[in-house]
């Protein structure tokens, strides 16, 4: 293991990349309250300032997956399709098998300069998460409860709000509505069984309801539905931990082009065609799973060093700051401030850990059942 190798794997390295991260965040969510003020005068002035705003925050994520990982994004698509993007507002439809699988959508975001003003489905118990919740709030992103009776009209009105945004948006979509597992896919089979689809072998059946409304809602702003298939090198089953522990992973996502108009409008037939579009992906997972490679030229987009500087900057501030108040504190000479921030130091210090050590138990003991959910399905 080299230097850097060893670095990575490190708990005060690990401290200070969650340090940078929160501490960063509530700032963000902060400025974010004030923009709260520009809005009655100017939305567009507005959105421009939250989603870089926005990008100050997810491009942290997105450099523990290129740079800290070192993780690589193999695009399969056509040249026609590479160009196109960042140059119009899409919906892109992920298949939902991997805990890193958002990283690898917002990772190609980043790349073509979309990861700003990218937006999601989210639950809404999320509005009341700090940092993640409430920027998703101030960026306008769409929450619903999955319940479709409560949900429907918010979730147009939100739609519909996004028609005069002035940057491209990425609609990301799991159309699948959940990750995949063994026991949801055999209750997922059962359920294609009863309506007489034909089922599915790397997917779970997608729900069609939120597709459906998505595209009629962003007929005349999207020009396109991106369908992106992701698989990985080697068998290999990442997880974020393995990214926090710089493990390097190889994604290779297929993706191909629909032009919106060529999608139907009704929606018993666009329903169709998103069950034709899976059908379309399990064969593409299937051929993978047998040359280890999709069809198509490949392509790997170039690394931005925005992410970079974007952590560099918050990092320095941020370590400043710290290293002030500790000066600040420890000079005081009063031995009650020192006893607090060497207690409040110890137990940030041990909470982290045992959080990374609960979940590399459960990663411990999750491999093992996926990797035989893998096998099960694959034969």
């Amino acid at each position: 293991m080299g230097f850097f190798s060893w670095l990575k794997t490190q708990f005060l390295c690990h401290l200070l990349l969650g340090y940078v991260f929160v501490c960063s965040g509530l700032a963000i969510n902060a400025m974010q309250l004030l923009t709260l003020f520009i809005w009655p005068f100017s939305r567009t002035v507005y959105r421009r300032i939250n989603c870089r705003l926005a990008y100050s925050l997810w491009s942290q994520l997105i450099l523990l997956l290129e740079r800290w990982s070192g993780t690589t994004c193999t695009l399969f698509t056509t040249r026609a399709t590479y160009d196109s993007f960042g140059s119009e507002h899409a919906i892109l439809i992920l298949n939902h098998n991997y805990e890193i699988d958002f990283l690898c959508g917002w990772t190609i975001c980043e790349r073509f300069g979309v990861l700003g003003s990218s937006k999601v489905l989210a639950k809404r118990e999320l509005l009341h998460v700090p940092i993640i919740g409430w920027m998703w709030y101030f960026m306008e992103v769409v929450f619903c409860k999955r319940r479709w009776e409560e949900d429907r009209d918010s979730f147009i009105k939100g739609l519909h709000n996004l028609h005069d945004y002035p940057e491209y948006v990425w609609f990301l979509l799991y159309c699948e509505g959940t990750r995949f597992t063994e026991q949801k896919h055999r209750v997922s089979m059962e359920v294609a069984d009863s309506k007489g689809l034909p089922r599915l072998k790397y997917h779970l059946l997608p729900r069609t309801r939120g597709f459906t409304t998505t595209v009629q809602c962003m007929r005349g702003m999207a020009a396109a539905v991106y369908d992106v298939t992701l698989n990985f090198r080697h068998t290999k089953t990442p997880s974020l931990l393995g990214i926090l522990y710089g493990k390097k992973y190889y994604a290779d996502m297929c993706v191909r082009r629909f032009p919106l108009e060529d999608i139907p409008k009704e929606e018993k037939e666009c329903a169709q065609w998103l069950y034709q579009l899976y059908q379309e992906k399990d064969a593409l997972q299937e051929e993978y799973e047998r040359t280890g490679s999709f069809p198509g030229p490949v392509f790997v987009p170039p690394l931005r060093p925005w992410a970079l500087i974007n952590w560099l900057c918050w990092a320095l501030l941020l370590l400043v700051l710290l290293g002030s108040f500790i000066w600040g504190v420890t000079c005081s000479g009063s031995t009650f401030a020192i006893v607090a921030l060497l207690i409040v130091l110890t137990t940030v210090s041990l909470g982290v850990r045992r959080l990374i050590g609960v979940t590399e138990i459960e990663k411990g003991s999750s491999y093992g059942n996926q990797e035989v959910e893998k096998k099960s399905v694959l034969t």
